[in-house]
């Protein structure tokens, strides 16, 4: 067990430094291309190949790590997030769209082989009669991950007012290429590699569980990415007056309190008492959630103070969101296969990153055509969508008897 601590600390603090560099690029490149006068739906479109890329990655990452090694897919993921910083190095007159979309092709590939290969690693290091330890590993694992994110926000936002953008860039791929030199040293060398060599077959899911959650967790991130990833931060920006700096800071904050909440969820959702989540946990919190934009879409019309109004709901929309993110987490890692994890963890990211696509690309165009309400009812109705989907999950004493239904 001392050995598989040590492994689960290098892959979180693998994990760790990743994010914080994922995190700043995005507010980076948001915030660079906003200042030069680009509209929302060609800054969503900035963020298409790396939501796509995702995609793509999960399906054949999954496979991937199954075949070489969960260790050789995360090194392979730090490597490209250095490559993918790199080409953004370029004199500014070279940062044109088709440039910096196809950089952010090599951050999504980039990022889903670190959170596959994170993820599914964890399953490894728990023994599989221990569903308890294994859901607050893995709410550790995601809360602290998106805990960092927030703060990555926050240090792009800073690195660009600071030193601007490209050498906001350099410090950020000096610093993850240190990290990818530790990691290829201590990672374990045969960590997640399967006894079998998958076939490309295998990388669509068999099961019906896994199939399942990973329809609601479509619509789930892609409900939250409908408002908040290009929506919010350009509405706070033309509406509200709020300066870079200021956008940075708070969704970072957000973040970070999204994180610690994650982090906290198992002990919200009955850890206390021994209890393991199962399907009416993640309908009744999907449908709390549901109900949050659909009623701020009611109010912001009202005279409330807009600001006031949007700040308190979002810290509530926040936290509600993180328990749902939490609980899905752990039950995709503990439906999963042990031998060949990265398969069935990997099709369910694939879905998480269709879902961010979905979103990314709707809230650019809902937000430059109808406004920030219409992305508000939009993401309402993908909740709807996981709260029915969650319905056939099978029940917590079912998760329990079987570890990894097939």
């Amino acid at each position: 067990m001392q050995t598989a601590l040590k492994q689960y600390m290098v892959v979180t603090g693998n994990y760790w430094a990743f994010t914080l560099t994922d995190g700043a690029l995005r507010m980076l490149v948001l915030l660079h291309f906003y200042k030069l006068g680009y509209s929302p739906l060609e800054i969503a479109s900035l963020f298409v190949f790396y939501e796509l890329f995702g995609v793509i990655t999960n399906l054949f990452g999954g496979w991937l790590g199954a075949r070489i090694g969960l260790n050789k897919t995360m090194n392979i993921g730090l490597f490209l997030q250095i490559a993918a910083l790199s080409m953004l190095l370029v004199p500014a007159e070279w940062l044109i769209v088709p440039w910096v979309m196809a950089a952010q092709a090599l951050s999504g590939v980039a990022k889903d082989l670190n959170k596959m290969s994170a993820k599914s690693s964890i399953k490894l290091l728990v023994p599989q009669d221990s569903q308890s330890k294994l859901y607050q590993w893995v709410a550790v694992l995601t809360g602290s991950k998106n805990a960092l994110k927030g703060v990555g926000f926050f240090i792009g936002g800073f690195l660009l007012t600071q030193l601007g953008f490209q050498a906001a860039v350099a410090v950020m791929a000096g610093a993850l290429a240190l990290v990818w030199l530790l990691s290829l040293v201590l990672l374990k060398k045969d960590l997640g590699k399967s006894s079998y060599k998958p076939k490309f077959k295998d990388m669509l899911s068999k099961s019906g569980p896994i199939n399942l959650l990973s329809g609601a967790r479509l619509f789930l991130f892609g409900a939250r990415d409908l408002w908040f990833v290009i929506a919010l931060p350009l509405f706070l920006a033309q509406q509200l007056a709020w300066s870079q700096q200021a956008i940075g800071t708070f969704l970072a904050l957000w973040i970070i309190g999204y994180g610690l909440v994650q982090s906290l969820a198992p002990f919200i959702t009955g850890k206390r008492s021994g209890k393991v989540p199962g399907r009416w946990a993640a309908v009744g919190w999907a449908f709390a959630l549901c109900l949050i934009p659909a009623v701020l879409a009611k109010l912001l019309p009202l005279p409330f103070p807009t600001e006031t109004l949007l700040v308190s709901v979002l810290l509530l929309f926040g936290a509600v969101f993180a328990v749902n993110s939490s609980l899905h987490s752990y039950l995709i890692v503990s439906y999963a296969k042990a031998d060949g994890v990265s398969l069935d963890v990997g099709f369910y990211y694939m879905a998480n990153a269709m879902g961010r696509l979905i979103g990314t690309v709707l809230s650019g165009y809902l937000y430059q055509t109808q406004g920030l309400e219409a992305c508000l009812v939009w993401s309402s109705g993908f909740i709807l969508a996981t709260v029915v989907l969650s319905c056939f999950l099978p029940k917590a004493k079912e998760v329990q008897k079987n570890n990894a239904p097939i």
